[in-house]
């Protein structure tokens, strides 16, 4: 069978199979399993059981829903774990995505229910249908048309890890893995996690940023005092606090702390305007940092602060407050060291002391960032598939974001390629409101990853 017949059956496997993965993963979106402890944890085990069910009925012998405790000795989330065990001297491809989201946050922001998945305007809507429930069914769905065009048999081992705790940092996943090495060992990973450049053009994510994780307290008083009998002589926490903060940017939005790496990477062309468009930015409005978008995007460290301990406005009242808190995400160069810039932030923090107040940094979590290589063999393969499936080239690009899962399994699996893939684009608003991926490129995304499975089946050597 020649090349091009090998993606015409692949292409009519998935276009009939379609309407089935679209239906499943509507079914999966309504699910609202979140890994975080201020949520029902029994959909968790009412998401893991429903994407075991589908990977058996996908064709995978040997399925389990494998767990660990945390780090911290709490409960871990359930994973589900599908084998196809490789012929002899065949090597062994995992496919990694994960079933648990974000929460939803303001209902009013979003146009439908997110929960419910709704089809418009030839886009699939709905919270985690793109971060990364697609990812499931863009793996299942895959495996299914594989088997279909190849006659039932793959010539090539498939394991397939559906992680149920990535958006709170995967903390189980080390744990599980260290007690199943051998039954999730892989000589290459496929991370459908991430997306593409543009709606209709194909990428491969060869690069993601580091994130570290902290949160800084600010202490001025021992306990609240009147703001108006006692204010002057004394600034409030909050005040302290912001101009803490604020001691984390230069003037031109550049990161502040010594000692963070800053890279230029050769890559895709992303222009302002083009930025713009996809991030809702005002044209107007001066965008910060120096250099390429791209590399600010995806080379440089970006610092935000996600969270603040303060009397809400509802709330307030004339009061100086004692005690104020913020909570930080810092995004790294791919290649900078994780505990290192850790420590450069701990330092920068508590260096700061406003009008004497007692500053504080507790490290939190910290994820190292990826560098892949866009010319190992398995990556060519993989944008090969993109490049035909797509009919236009696809490219390889960075990510601004962390996936712990890429940082862990790489780690565990040090000789292993690791692939990111995924069926986002850059309007899928992943973890806001009205979260959202293209149908067609949805589809394509399945329709490559069964052809690599098929071409690794036998078919092009």
């Amino acid at each position: 069978m020649n090349e091009r017949s090998v993606l015409s059956e692949v292409r009519s496997a998935v276009g009939a199979d379609f309407p089935l993965a679209l239906e499943q993963l509507t079914e999966l979106v309504r699910i609202p399993a979140i890994a975080w402890e201020s949520f029902d944890r029994s959909e968790l085990g009412r998401a893991s059981a429903y994407v075991a069910a589908l990977a058996r009925e996908s064709g995978l012998s040997d399925v389990q829903i494998l767990q660990a405790p945390r780090s911290d000795g709490g409960d871990g989330a359930p994973a589900v774990v599908g084998r196809l065990p490789a012929p002899p001297g065949k090597p062994t491809i995992l496919l990694y995505a994960h079933y648990d989201v974000q929460p939803a946050g303001d209902l009013t922001m979003w146009t439908s229910p997110p929960f419910d998945a709704v089809t418009r305007a030839g886009r699939l809507w709905g919270r985690g249908v793109a971060d990364n429930k697609a990812g499931v069914l863009l793996h299942l769905a895959a495996i299914r048309s594989a088997l279909h065009v190849l006659g039932n048999q793959l010539n090539v081992g498939v394991t397939v890890l559906i992680d149920g705790e990535e958006e709170a940092g995967s903390p189980s996943l080390p744990l599980l893995l260290q007690r199943h090495g051998e039954l999730l060992h892989a000589d290459a990973l496929i991370v459908a996690d991430s997306g593409n450049w543009k709606v209709g053009e194909p990428a491969l994510t060869t690069s993601l940023r580091g994130l570290i994780l902290g949160t800084i307290d600010v202490r001025v008083l021992d306990h609240a005092l009147h703001s108006g009998t006692y204010g002057g002589p004394v600034i409030d926490a909050v005040a302290a606090l912001a101009r803490v903060l604020a001691s984390l940017h230069h003037d031109d939005g550049t990161v502040a702390v010594p000692g963070l790496l800053s890279e230029e990477r050769p890559g895709p062309t992303l222009t302002e305007a083009a930025f713009r468009a996809d991030a809702g930015v005002p044209p107007d409005a001066p965008l910060a940092g120096t250099g390429s978008v791209t590399s600010r995007l995806w080379n440089k460290p970006a610092l935000a602060i996600i969270g603040l301990d303060a009397p809400t406005v509802a709330l307030s009242s004339d009061t100086l407050q004692p005690t104020a808190r913020a909570r930080i995400s810092l995004s790294l160069a791919p290649t900078d060291d994780t505990a290192a810039a850790m420590e450069s932030v701990r330092r920068h923090v508590e260096a700061q002391s406003p009008f004497g107040a007692e500053v504080r940094f507790t490290p939190g979590g910290r994820t190292e960032g990826f560098a892949g290589d866009a010319e190992s063999p398995a990556a060519q393969l993989m944008l090969g598939a993109m490049s035909e499936t797509w009919a236009t080239p696809a490219v390889s690009m960075g990510v601004g974001g962390s996936i712990p899962a890429v940082d862990i399994l790489s780690k565990l699996f040090p000789e292993a390629e690791i692939l990111v893939t995924g069926a986002e684009d850059p309007d899928s608003r992943a973890h806001g409101a009205n979260e959202s991926i293209d149908l067609g490129d949805f589809r394509n995304a399945i329709v490559a990853e069964a052809l690599l499975l098929a071409r690794l089946g036998g078919w092009s050597g």
